[in-house]
């Protein structure tokens, strides 16, 4: 029976994810399979792949034909070197355990690779969201800014409508004032000219002073000469 190693669709529209999977290569792309080793996320960065190494090496020893997503897939995690080496063993190339430690190394720096990407996503998530933040930062204080300066605008209008209006009234007051000094004034001097009016008045019809009257002849003595 054809066996092959391929991917089996999981997921929604637009976020598909899939399974790892051995199957009849006559059965249906995702339909019965004889065992799952693994799964394969793409929607993440770097892409999730989760599989197990010794069943995916084990069924490539017993003749089991990748496609050639799961081959890429294989040939990232060290499945495929792994045969490579052991081809190199079965020459006597070199023996076992520098299989071993050939391959050990091969996954310490493909390891260190992926967490050097890992890394670098993040900063530059990291470096976008403060880039982010402090272009949201500088909006906000320009909005201030403005605002602030908004109020200030109409602090400054209220303040020179209250001086506006102190203006007028304190004109009006000054107004009203020199009109009663004036009215004050002019019945001062209307008192001061009636007063003088009377005096002169009086002055002018004040009776003339009586003349003496003549003092009466006393009467004749009897006896006298007429």
């Amino acid at each position: 029976m054809p066996v092959k190693m391929r991917l089996a669709r999981h997921g929604r529209k637009r976020y598909a994810y899939y399974h790892i999977v051995v199957a009849d290569s006559r059965a249906p792309r995702d339909g019965r399979y004889i065992e799952r080793i693994g799964s394969y996320n793409p929607n993440s960065d770097p892409a999730t792949i989760d599989l197990d190494f010794d069943k995916a090496y084990d069924w490539l020893l017993k003749g089991a034909q990748p496609t050639d997503t799961v081959r890429a897939i294989l040939s990232y995690k060290g499945v495929m070197y792994k045969k490579h080496l052991a081809g190199g063993v079965k020459k006597g190339a070199f023996d076992e355990a520098e299989a071993e430690k050939r391959l050990d190394n091969w996954v310490a720096e493909k390891e260190a690779k992926v967490q050097a990407k890992i890394d670098r996503l993040a900063g530059d998530a990291a470096a976008e969201t403060q880039k982010q933040f402090d272009a949201e930062t500088k909006i906000n204080e320009d909005r201030l800014a403005a605002f602030a300066a908004k109020n200030a605008e109409l602090a400054a209008e209220a303040e020179a409508a209250v001086a506006a209006k102190k203006a007028e009234a304190d004109a009006v007051a000054a107004e009203k004032a020199a009109e009663a000094e004036a009215a004050e004034s002019a019945k001062r001097a209307e008192e001061t000219a009636a007063t003088a009016e009377v005096a002169e008045k009086a002055t002018t019809e004040a009776p003339a002073p009586e003349a003496p009257v003549a003092e009466k002849e006393a009467p004749k003595e009897e006896g006298a000469e007429s």
